[in-house]
């Protein structure tokens, strides 16, 4: 079963090196280049043109490593499986409009804000509706109407609850990466970090699963996860995806993810959260997504409320560009803090498991 993990993240990698410069070329033909804002610092005058929406390397990478790891391994996909795909799929295609709007109409603002907010919606909402059904053996659906940290937690809040906490994960999250990718290969490199967390704890639930219970030394530690390794491998499928990306995403970028990326990150890493029960944890694995979204918070609260800006410029990346960091600094020191916050949520994860057993 482990063989799909390493499949699925393999070719992942390989597919998003050999095909990325490919896209590039596909791109670059088409005239589909980035357009720069010009309140922006101005070092970044000079991406203007390179190519953007290269989000759709990594989403074709990470379905087509998904489909071939089972194809390879004899395994069929799992219902929680296609539900984190299709939730991926569907806001990358948000953003793919989004994107294509920017570079037909040459402009910095894609989709109209109301639209961009029902596509949204849709797809949040077809996820939340779906995850709560298609219950196994045991009666678990792929996500459950209970809060969780790191295992389920407290009293159900109901399935219309449940629909309207989870959009509020997924427009969060989502949006906390789009803010991110402002500059070249930090969301790209902050993913890898979060997927390969959520790849150990695929693999920690599948082998401490209740449904397992009579084979543990301890069942009071198990958990109700109902296709964790199915996770575990959709998340080494990205990791890899993104590694291969970050190659030519990596300073100075050839291509940009765009929105079509953020958005379909955002999402999936959502998605994962959700089905694997660890929905307020994710909040710190990814909290770089989470401290870059806060400083935007900050900064229009700030300046409507006072007149005064906290940071010259927000995201918060760019304030630190703006003192002078270079743009290779800013990221590897955010790469740093977002390594610092997947360690201290994988050290929360197996200390709460720890503290059952």
């Amino acid at each position: 079963m482990m063989k799909q993990i390493l499949f699925s993240g393999v070719i992942g990698l390989f597919l998003t090196l050999v095909g990325t410069p490919l896209l590039i070329k596909l791109l670059a033909r088409k005239g589909y280049g980035q357009y720069i804002r010009d309140d922006g610092p101005r070092e970044h005058a000079s991406k203007r043109g390179t190519p953007t929406m290269g989000g759709i390397a990594f989403i074709l990478a990470t379905v087509a490593a998904y489909f071939l790891s089972k194809i390879i391994t004899g395994y069929s996909p799992s219902y929680s499986g296609l539900l984190v795909l299709g939730l991926m799929c569907g806001m990358g295609l948000v953003g793919f409009l989004d994107d294509y709007i920017k570079i037909v109409k040459r402009r910095s603002l894609g989709l109209r804000a109301k639209a961009k907010m029902a596509g949204q919606l849709i797809v949040g909402i077809s996820f939340a509706v779906l995850a709560l059904q298609f219950q196994d053996a045991r009666g678990n659906a792929p996500a459950s109407t209970k809060l969780s940290f790191i295992t389920d937690f407290g009293w159900s809040i109901g399935p219309v609850l449940f629909v309207v906490w989870a959009l509020f994960m997924i427009l969060a999250m989502s949006n906390g990466v789009n803010l991110t990718d402002g500059l070249d290969g930090l969301a790209t490199g902050a993913s890898v970090l979060v997927f390969g967390a959520y790849t150990f704890i695929g693999v920690w639930q599948f082998q401490e699963s209740c449904a397992n219970a009579q084979t543990l030394t301890n069942p009071n530690a198990c958990y109700e996860v109902r296709d964790p390794l199915d996770l575990a491998v959709i998340a080494s499928a990205l990791m890899g995806a993104c590694l291969g990306f970050l190659w030519w995403n990596t300073s100075p970028a050839k291509i940009f993810m765009g929105d079509t990326g953020s958005l379909a990150l955002g999402g999936v890493l959502t998605g994962l959260a959700i089905l694997s029960r660890t929905e307020l944890l994710v909040a710190i694995m990814g909290g770089l997504f989470v401290l870059i979204t806060m400083s935007v918070v900050i900064q229009v609260g700030s300046f409507r409320l006072t007149g005064r800006r906290v940071f010259r410029m927000a995201p918060l990346q760019h304030h630190f560009e703006l003192k002078g960091w270079s743009e290779v600094l800013v990221v590897v020191r955010f790469w740093i803090i977002q390594g610092i916050c997947v360690i201290v949520g994988l050290g929360l994860f197996y200390a709460g498991w720890a503290a059952d057993k």
